[in-house]
């Protein structure tokens, strides 16, 4: 069965609305953080490949959010730019300061892992316009993923230094990867309709995958239980992104692109 949005329940639709803007917050706020490195990046060729990245997740943000705008007739824009940290539904995941290149690759694998496997398995969403956003981001991903495996690997199995650091960022990204599969508000209407997949489900073939993938790379999986932690739960850090994100938006409201 294929649904239209004016075959969402209220019930569905607001729910719904929740799920699209958690996921396009989480894409914003890592694009942000990763276009951190422009500039700074340990060689030119990953200076371009990261900021290429972060204009995809910006991408499939846009796609979330135009879904929403065709639900409640939202500004996408608006959304972005004009809502503060307490509005903004991301994971800590994605927060975080940058850290070094081995935080940065480590968080981006983490993370393309989860979007890439959340995306094959929202390919099937009973909702038409969901699953055709599905269908056009999974591709993107699956290239984030091979890029960062890739780094985890060498950085790895690299020298001991680099080795050192990858263990260091491990130890402290992996406690913040339970958030990503914590429910939204009223999530059990989307699962039962067959909006959105089972994030429980998502998580099992995550952790088959990444745990595998850091065992090759020998990184040690901490054995400390992961932060439980929802959705609006933020540290300070996103107040001082936010700010520097928003600041030409909020100084120019009225301004026009041309």
């Amino acid at each position: 069965m294929t649904l239209t949005a004016q075959q969402l329940s209220e019930q569905q639709k607001t729910a719904l609305i929740t799920r699209l803007q958690a996921l396009a917050d989480d894409e914003i706020i890592l694009a942000q953080r990763d276009s951190e490195w422009t500039g700074h990046a340990p060689i030119l060729e990953e200076d371009i490949a990261l900021a290429n990245i972060a204009q995809d997740e910006i991408g499939h943000a846009l796609m979330y959010l135009e879904l929403r705008a065709a639900l409640d007739g939202s500004d996408p824009d608006h959304l972005t730019y004009f809502r503060g940290p307490r509005e903004y539904t991301n994971v800590q995941l994605v927060e975080l300061p940058r850290g070094d290149w081995a935080f940065t690759m480590l968080r981006q694998y983490l993370y393309d892992a989860y979007e890439a496997l959340y995306l094959d398995a929202l390919r099937a969403s009973t909702y038409a316009p969901l699953a055709e956003v599905a269908q056009k981001a999974v591709r993107e991903e699956k290239f984030h993923l091979q890029h960062t495996a890739l780094w985890v690997e060498r950085l790895g199995l690299g020298t001991e230094e680099s080795s050192r650091r990858m263990q260091d960022a491990l130890n402290t990204l992996w406690l913040y990867t339970e958030q990503l599969f914590t429910r939204t508000q009223d999530e059990d209407a989307l699962i039962t309709a067959g909006i959105t997949p089972d994030p429980a489900t998502v998580k099992a073939r995550w952790e088959e995958l990444v745990r595998a993938h850091l065992e090759r790379c020998q990184l040690q999986v901490p054995t400390v239980s992961p932060l439980r932690l929802s959705r609006d739960q933020h540290r300070e850090d996103l107040i001082y992104l936010l700010t520097e994100m928003q600041s030409t938006a909020r100084e120019f409201p009225d301004a026009q692109v041309w």
